[in-house]
């Protein structure tokens, strides 16, 4: 199963308040396994970044500008998520925003129905926690020591690991009775030919002499 988990960094937090997405990160995964391919961009959003949202995530306006706009990459986009469910945490965030620039573009918007929430899922497994990011990490003991801001790629890939373990880690729906149906998987089986063992003479003679002075053996009463 294909799946696609992804972040992004915006300007704000309302997308009606004219605040634009200026970078997304996406991660593949296949069969619960992170495969290496990516998808990263930044993104001019053609405003200025206020400084509370730089705080968090880093991006100046003067880093931004002359960077793609939306509608240059958003194919290139699109070819990379295919029709994979769509996995991020508080999803409806990011959902949001990125239907907001496809319509902007005047571009279908992406069903909410595609989008898996991790924030949800974690709220379900562990009432009463913390569910951010950096807690869930830290709950499943994943390497947080790059993080020092928020980036959408970086998040991407912290989140897909926290994703795993949220599923149940890499071995998923385990039954012997359809062992050998399975998906497969990262490993492959090898059969290995028996290994035969014969005593040597000296071996034979030693346990003959031990088996000689043994007195009254059970086998012999």
């Amino acid at each position: 199963m294909r799946e696609i988990v992804w972040d992004t960094e915006t300007t704000g937090i309302m997308p009606g308040d004219g605040h634009r997405i200026v970078e997304i990160g996406a991660v593949e995964m296949i069969n619960r396994t992170i495969t290496g391919r990516t998808f990263h961009t930044y993104l001019d959003p053609q405003r200025p970044m206020p400084k509370d949202a730089e705080r968090v995530h880093g991006l100046s306006s003067d880093f931004l500008t002359g960077q793609p706009i939306f509608e240059q990459v958003i194919d290139d986009f699109l070819a990379f998520i295919g029709d994979a469910p769509l996995v991020a945490h508080n999803a409806a965030f990011d959902m949001e925003f990125l239907n907001w620039e496809l319509k902007r573009a005047g571009m279908p918007i992406i069903p909410i129905s595609r989008a898996i929430d991790t924030l949800e899922i974690s709220r379900k497994a562990n009432p009463g926690a913390k569910h951010t990011l950096d807690a869930l990490c830290t709950r499943y003991g994943i390497d947080l020591s790059a993080r020092t801001k928020h980036g959408a790629l970086l998040d991407a890939e912290l989140l897909a690991r926290v994703y795993i373990e949220l599923t149940g880690g890499r071995q998923i729906g385990f039954d012997l009775a359809t062992g050998a149906a399975q998906e497969e998987t990262e490993y492959e089986r090898v059969s290995l030919a028996p290994r035969v063992h014969h005593a040597s003479a000296e071996e034979l003679a030693a346990h003959a002499t031990f088996v000689a002075g043994l007195k009254d053996p059970l086998w012999l009463s």
